[in-house]
């Protein structure tokens, strides 16, 4: 296996900086709808970046569960790693990749906690299994063998067997990443990408829009 010679030819689309939309989350709004048009598998899987409290970034894959006119929200357990993270310092990078429509977008912000209403309305509209999962696991932590999530769930199952939504644990929650630059990149023939970056000014409120060389 020679992995430098693993390559794919880009060819699909183009992305005019005269097309876009002036509004980075409308732009986002109308490529996630052809994600899902296009039936990819997990359109709204995301990769997360954050840093930790040494200053040392992590990364991993969530789900997307809201596009805002403000940001884009997904929810976790406050206690888990990215949850103490986002404590310590409340910024952000996410990462989509199409791959099927050859498009990745990239998302740098801030990050603040959804109210307490948001995330119980959330919580409380998920499968009750999810609900009982979010309960049962100490995110992040070390345990001894899965037998103690198994009997962790027992108990929440015996427990509310007649109830069909639980009460959301404090410890879980949503995050709304407020972002301050945007990047939708669009495959192009020789690695000539095209590249539209939106830069979020503080001083005049407005979105600077530019193209990036690939």
């Amino acid at each position: 296996m020679n992995i430098q010679h693993l390559r794919k030819e880009y060819s699909a689309e183009s992305l005019d900086i005269d097309q876009v939309d002036r509004e980075p989350v409308q732009q986002f709004r109308a490529w996630f709808k052809e994600a899902l048009t296009a039936e990819l598998p997990e359109p709204n899987a995301m990769i997360l970046a954050t840093v930790n409290a040494a200053n040392r970034p992590a990364a991993r894959v969530v789900l997307l569960k809201g596009i805002e006119e403000t940001g884009f929200t997904f929810y976790t357990n406050y206690d888990s790693h990215k949850g103490e993270d986002l404590d310590k310092h409340p910024v952000a990078a996410l990462v989509f990749n199409w791959l099927e429509l050859q498009r990745q977008v990239r998302i740098e912000g801030v990050v603040e906690k959804l109210s307490a209403e948001e995330s119980t309305k959330y919580f409380q509209s998920r499968p009750k299994g999810s609900q009982i999962g979010a309960w049962a696991s100490p995110q992040s932590q070390v345990i001894a063998d899965r037998n103690i999530l198994q009997e962790n769930v027992d108990k929440l199952q015996e427990k509310y067997a007649d109830q069909d939504t639980l009460p959301r644990p404090d410890h879980w929650g949503g995050f709304l990443v407020r972002p301050r630059m945007v990047e939708f990149w669009q495959g192009r023939p020789s690695r000539l990408h095209d590249r539209v970056r939106y830069l979020w000014s503080e001083d005049d409120q407005t979105w600077q829009i530019d193209r990036l060389a690939p």
